[in-house]
């Protein structure tokens, strides 16, 4: 009985650590959900992600922005992003950032996630000139959500 238990916990160990580097690897998820300010872009925890009007096609403006990127941080990913229902993954890419790491972006645009949200689904700072720029959020076909 303790050899099989003890192959049993082996097991479990192995699965989870193979859950683990699965995970890992897995890219970050960008998903569609219903706001106040209509259908937006949002991370996989619900929270609203931005586009700069300050950025260029695929080219972050903030990271050249004093303090912009402690407020505005990028969504980053170590793996391919993931595309859920309603997001088109052909618009789904990523761009290198000065650090090294891969800022996601869609339809060209770098996404970001606003520091000061503290809950899912919130829009106080769709429209909301910082940084020298305005920042929206994003719909499923790429465009400005204001």
């Amino acid at each position: 009985m303790k050899r099989y238990l003890a192959a049993v916990i082996s097991l479990l160990a192995l699965v989870a650590a193979a859950n683990a580097a699965a995970a890992t690897k897995k890219g970050t998820t960008i998903r569609l959900e219903k706001t106040s300010a209509g259908m937006v872009l949002t991370a996989n925890n619900g929270f609203t992600l931005y586009e700069f009007s300050r950025d260029s096609k695929n080219k972050n403006a903030c990271v050249h922005i004093r303090g912009c990127a402690a407020v505005w941080p990028a969504v980053t990913t170590k793996a391919k992003p993931v595309a859920t229902r309603g997001i088109n993954a052909k618009l789904l890419g990523t761009i290198k950032l000065p650090n090294g790491s891969r800022q996601v972006t869609y339809a060209g645009h770098p996404l970001y996630r606003y520091s000061g949200d503290f809950g899912p689904r919130q829009t106080d700072y769709i429209g909301v000139s910082l940084e020298g720029g305005t920042w929206y959020g994003i719909n499923a076909k790429g465009h400005r959500v204001t």
